[in-house]
């Protein structure tokens, strides 16, 4: 255990800050692009689907480098079974609280005013468990997912704490690192089609989706962070600009956007978006790294107000986004034009309810998993 706090990563509290509120403008953007979501516009905007693509291309990656790094740091400072129960309070209190009061609501609002959920009184008792897994999970996937590694670190971490160097890191580069994320993501292919081939219909199992493909998907992203915090020479290596990686994103973005377009559900979409979304991560690792270390890398108040913002703001923008999708974009005929008003409907209200929050410190430690500091009395 360590008592020494290291220097504060401005730049990568500033990254996870902005990956989050990016959810608001995915979400809102979604409303108009082919993606079929619980509301859409009645025509398509090919640029809102493209910019839409974009953000779901790279952002969760990234964000999960990151929540490793920290993750790994944190293990590092406390006990492991004090570890443990920190993080599972800083990201299973907001998880639990914002069912009841975010997403439950958000089911029977579906339930109600879409026809997303479709005849509820006709489902199966299992239809009706499954689509309120999906429904209750809905954005808070990732919390979930970070539950499962959290819980999987006290393993992972475990190893890699007692782990000998046996790889020079100095000597590590994109390449090999590129060439081992792909084995990994080959395998969890193999893996998805063997399922497929057996077991079809368990993908449409919410729980089954999130909790197990989901945490596949991003637990060699995870381990990475925690590996770039233990290993430096990864670190300097993902903060340096790398023009190969830049332009890879291009590249490797046409081909993500191409296999969203022709490939189908049936077919090799989810394991070509596999390989492909793990270049792109990779591809945006570096590119965000760099850019935000060379820009956003020292202390601003405005940006350390967002950074706390965040977790709030991901958490109510998404019932806020249906509810403008269902109550104002059919009054706005340009798609662009519905799109900026409703980011900045969605962004006005979700801060409104954030500042409300703060003034009360029930909901404070509900979405933040922190206990809250008594004030000192005056004399």
């Amino acid at each position: 255990m360590s008592s020494a706090k290291p220097e504060r990563e401005y730049f990568l509290d500033s990254i996870r800050a902005y990956l989050m509120l990016l959810g608001v403008p995915f979400h809102v953007s979604l409303i108009y692009s082919t993606q079929r979501w619980a509301v859409n516009s009645q025509e398509a905007s090919m640029w809102l689907t493209v910019f839409n693509d974009f953000i779901h291309a790279f952002r969760m990656q990234v964000f999960f480098v990151i929540s490793g790094y920290f993750s790994y740091m944190l293990y590092l400072r406390y006990q492991p079974q004090r570890w443990l129960k920190v993080r599972m309070e800083r990201v299973g209190i907001p998880l639990l609280t914002a069912i009841p009061l975010i997403t439950l609501p958000q089911f029977f609002m579906l339930k109600n005013l879409t026809d997303k959920v479709g005849d509820w009184n006709s489902f199966s008792l299992y239809d009706k468990y499954n689509t309120l897994a999906w429904e209750l999970i809905s954005h808070l996937w990732f919390l979930l997912v970070l539950v499962i590694l959290t819980a999987l670190g006290m393993l992972t971490f475990r190893w890699l704490r007692k782990q000998q160097r046996r790889i020079d890191y100095q000597q590590v580069g994109w390449g090999k690192l590129t060439l081992a994320f792909m084995v990994y993501a080959l395998l969890w292919c193999l893996l998805r089609r063997a399922l497929f081939y057996t077991v079809p219909n368990v993908f449409a199992d919410g729980l089954f989706s999130v909790a197990v493909m989901q945490t596949l998907t991003f637990l060699p992203f995870f381990m990475l962070g925690a590996l770039a915090w233990k290993h430096q020479a990864l670190k300097a290596l993902f903060v340096r600009f790398n023009p190969v990686m830049c332009f890879g994103a291009i590249f490797v973005f046409a081909a993500y956007t191409l296999n969203q377009r022709f490939s189908s559900g049936d077919g090799w979409l989810y394991e070509i978006d596999a390989i492909v979304s793990t270049l792109m991560g990779l591809c945006m690792l570096n590119l965000c790294f760099s850019v935000g270390h060379k820009l956003l890398n020292s202390h601003s108040p405005r940006i350390m107000y967002l950074v706390n913002a965040s977790l709030f703001i991901y958490l109510v923008h998404h019932p806020l986004t249906i509810l403008y999708g269902i109550y104002v974009m059919p009054h706005i005929n340009s798609d662009t034009l519905g799109f900026f008003v409703g980011l900045a409907m969605v962004f006005a209200v979700a801060f409104a309810l954030y500042e409300i929050h703060l003034r009360i410190p029930l909901l404070r430690f509900l979405f933040s998993g922190k206990p809250q500091r008594k004030q000192p009395l005056k004399t």
